[in-house]
């Protein structure tokens, strides 16, 4: 099951107050930006022309952040039969195991995020075939930070980037590296937390990095207020 229990310092408690706050003002804009769309085009015959790619961008920024989140709070949902089967020594082995696999596996979606979004940031992508080496030389001839989205248009308070990123070329649209910075923010979060989680696991304030049995708690859960009523 879950083991996630309510941070006790003020600084943590203020970390899980903003991913809750960020986790629902993701959801509700993507809630928002719905409803109206919905309604401008059949009672108005016409709709937010960016919209369906706002939507899509937050729904990306959702999962990316949540993916964390869920981590940290140990909600993901995992096959245990086999632990489960094996003696404390064996099992705890087998965890550990497991967690170096989910650290490298975190490493390779955040070298992969980094190479992917520093295509379009003006920056260099890493080097190595599977984990960075270095950064690679790049040239001015190699930026692309003047590559856009499709629809959503360049609000005029994010103007200051343009000489930065375009050589102060105009922007008709937001630049595609603000949308995607999401992906190696993401996953260098999802790393830490991963880190974060494995450390409770060889320190020994958890025996498990997923939440297994969730059917069978809910049904307990649902059955103890039934008793109660």
């Amino acid at each position: 099951m879950s083991v996630h229990t309510t941070p006790q310092s003020g600084w943590g408690r203020a970390v899980e107050e903003f991913e809750k706050t960020v986790i629902a003002v993701l959801l509700g804009l993507m809630t928002m930006i719905t409803f109206v769309n919905v309604v401008l085009r059949y009672g108005f015959n016409t709709g937010i022309i960016w919209g369906l790619e706002a939507v899509t961008f937050l729904f990306a920024w959702l999962v990316l952040f949540g993916i964390s989140y869920a981590v940290k709070v140990t909600a993901n949902l995992g096959v245990d039969a086999v632990l489960n089967a094996l003696r404390p020594g064996p099992r705890r082995l087998l965890t550990l195991v497991s967690a170096a696999i989910f650290i490298a596996y975190a490493c390779l979606l955040l070298k992969g995020a980094w190479d992917y979004w520093a295509n379009f940031a003006n920056l260099p992508q890493t080097t190595g075939r599977w984990f960075p080496t270095g950064f690679e030389e790049m040239k001015r001839t190699s930026f692309r930070g003047w590559y856009e989205v499709v629809d959503i248009p360049m609000p005029g308070w994010l103007r200051w980037i343009e000489p930065l990123m375009n050589d102060g070329e105009h922007y008709e649209k937001i630049p595609r590296f603000i949308p995607y910075f999401m992906l190696p923010f993401g996953m260098a979060l999802l790393l830490f937390r991963v880190l974060q989680a494995t450390w409770r696991l060889i320190t020994g304030r958890v025996d498990s990095m997923i939440v297994s049995h969730e059917a069978e708690d809910a049904i307990e859960d649902v059955a103890h207020l039934n008793r109660e009523n």
